[in-house]
């Protein structure tokens, strides 16, 4: 009896002793978490963050700066990749059509193939064609008026010297006239070699992805499972659909510039409407330098041939195409979701032209519209990527 008694009193103290340990360690600890929080810790203050991020932007910046190196080393396999997956998106509609009638993969790859390599055949052939006997008279035309425009700038108060314009003449009619002009499309790709390589190798791998795209498209995606895979899907069919949309687009509206602007030029008169039409339907590739660059060159002929009158008509021409293409056309053909704004577009040229020439200008933008799209369709079909989703404010105006 007694000694259940002492036993009791003895684990009621070990109970007491262990509350008061707990309680001092618990009070100790809280000490040390107030004296911690009350101490500013490295990379947390305002200083620390802007720090932070600083290093996240640079590690950014320069990983970017290496892959479009590497990129830039590997010009002749990266741009033929590149063109042979716009073409293939191009026309993936038509290889669509063919598989839901039952036409082999093969046979309808060889058919699509041949169509490319003929179509492609018959524009170079008709561009050929207008400015062989031609191209000559238009550049001597262009640089005429080109001088008649310095003789009346001199005529203004407020004109620079004659000295500087014609400096900025002669570079521009050098750029115009010379190999240069064209360098960043041929010796961008390297010499003729490396031209023949890289045509080839379009050419293989275009054949590779009209025939085997589907499968080559779900071994990429193996890697990825859930949400992963269903944003990888969705990035995949915007940029197939995006490029297609965009070319076939833009070659549309080409022609249409090209004819109508070269019917305008017609019944104004103006020499070498031939030439510069299908210098038109060239420059449309390249959105607003282009048409702006195009329009120039063609005022320029008009103001040698048929004075400032005709080449004021032709400029109303260009601006009313351009003007019916930008409202219209454009929409209807290539849907508002794929116009970007001027502002980007000059921005995409600038850099396309800086890293890879005439060629790199042409495919910047489509590139910009594939990376726009991306972003719209990154947290669902409907859903862009969390920074660019419209405020309610917005949507409601």
């Amino acid at each position: 009896m007694f000694g259940w008694l002492r036993t009791r009193r003895i684990e009621r103290r070990v109970d007491r002793l262990e509350l008061a340990v707990t309680g001092a360690i618990a009070s100790e600890f809280d000490e040390l978490e107030e004296e911690l929080e009350s101490k500013p810790r490295p990379w947390t203050d305002t200083f620390g963050m802007v720090a932070t991020r600083a290093l996240q932007i640079i590690i950014v910046l320069g990983l970017t700066a290496l892959v479009v190196y590497g990129m830039r080393q590997l010009t002749t396999v990266i741009i033929p990749i590149l063109l042979a997956l716009i073409f293939a998106s191009t026309f993936a509609p038509v290889m669509g059509w063919m598989d839901r009638r039952g036409v082999p993969r093969v046979l309808s790859t060889v058919l699509v193939l041949l169509g490319i390599v003929v179509l492609l055949t018959g524009i170079g052939w008709l561009i050929v064609w207008a400015v062989r006997d031609q191209w000559d008279e238009l550049a001597q035309q262009a640089q005429d008026g080109f001088t008649q425009v310095i003789a009346w700038v001199n005529t203004l108060p407020f004109a620079p010297d004659e000295e500087q314009l014609s400096h900025w003449g002669d570079m521009v009619i050098d750029f115009l006239t010379s190999a240069q002009f064209g360098s960043g499309a041929l010796a961008g790709v390297g010499v003729a070699a490396n031209f023949i390589t890289g045509l080839v190798l379009m050419v293989v791998v275009l054949f590779f992805f009209l025939k085997d795209g589907p499968g080559i498209w779900k071994f990429m995606q193996r890697p990825f499972h859930g949400h992963s895979l269903a944003r990888v899907k969705r990035v995949g069919s915007k940029t197939v659909e995006t490029l297609g949309a965009y070319v076939r687009g833009t070659a549309a509206v080409a022609a249409v510039d090209a004819i109508g602007i070269g019917i305008g030029l017609a019944i104004l008169k103006v020499p070498l409407a031939l030439p510069l039409s299908v210098l038109v339907f060239i420059l449309a590739f390249i959105p607003i330098v282009g048409a702006t660059l195009a329009g120039i060159i063609a005022a320029l002929v008009a103001l040698v041939a048929n004075g400032p009158l005709s080449a004021v008509l032709v400029v109303g021409v260009v601006v009313l195409v351009n003007q019916l293409e930008g409202n219209f056309l454009q929409p209807v053909l290539m849907g508002r979701a794929l116009k970007l704004h001027s502002l980007v577009i000059l921005l995409a040229l600038t850099i396309g032209t800086v890293l890879s020439g005439i060629l790199g200008a042409v495919l910047a933008v489509p590139i910009a519209a594939v990376c726009w799209g991306i972003i719209k369709v990154w947290d669902g079909p409907n859903l862009p990527a969390r920074p660019f989703r419209p405020k309610p404010d917005e949507l409601l105006t």
